[in-house]
């Protein structure tokens, strides 16, 4: 769905931190998965000293494809239902290995920028009845206070500067084309319907603004 609407380091290298406005590179390594080889490079934001990582495969300057995630533990390594997380993270790392080359910029900014204690404290708010935006606002947080900053630096130090971005969150869109980069295009990230999720796509969509049309 259209939007107009490495070069390989000496170990010396790789160890020097590369500062940039926002964020300092620091490591690298190579991390095999099931989706295929990648190349995990970390970063610090130097405003808050969170780590974001860039898993990276193949040759990205230029034009990639890119998932830009924030971190959720819950959905991320537990499995939970109650999002989609998961599920766009690993959708979004299978079309990456598919095509062979791309970007999952990993963003550790848990709970849409609320801390997972917090996350954890608006989940009970939402099994008393409240949806994922009224919770937050009853904890006394803005709806999503998330900042992708951070990722339109990151896939500049790439050399990423065109992408195909793997995204229902139009707030993605803005943000990286207000740093620069050029959006090809969006992809649309679909995932399974179901009874624990339902309320939380459809909150999404029409209080956040996800482009999430296949809920009926």
């Amino acid at each position: 769905m259209s939007i107009p609407d490495s070069a390989s380091q000496t170990p010396a290298e790789a160890l020097t931190p590369v500062t940039t406005a926002l964020v300092e590179f620091l490591a690298e390594a190579r991390v095999p998965t099931e989706h295929g080889s990648f190349t995990m490079k970390l970063f610090r934001e130097k405003a808050t000293g969170a780590e974001h990582v860039a898993m990276v495969m193949g040759e990205v300057k230029g034009s990639a494809l890119v998932r830009v995630h924030s971190e959720c533990m819950t959905g991320d390594v537990f499995g939970s239902l109650r999002c989609d997380c998961g599920p766009q993270l690993h959708f979004a790392m299978s079309e990456i290995g598919k095509k062979g080359s791309g970007v999952v910029v990993y963003l550790r900014q848990e709970g849409r920028g609320i801390g997972l204690a917090n996350k954890l404290r608006a989940y009970q708010l939402q099994d008393q009845g409240m949806d994922t935006v009224e919770a937050n606002q009853h904890l006394g947080f803005a709806p999503d206070l998330r900042n992708f900053d951070a990722a339109a630096e990151i896939l500049s130090y790439l050399g990423v500067n065109s992408v195909k971005l793997m995204t229902n969150n139009p707030r993605k869109v803005d943000t990286l084309t207000q740093h620069g980069v050029n959006i090809e295009e969006r992809v649309p990230v679909r995932s399974d319907v179901q009874a624990e999720n339902e309320r939380y796509l459809g909150t999404k969509a029409r209080k956040l603004g996800h482009h999430i049309d296949w809920l009926g």
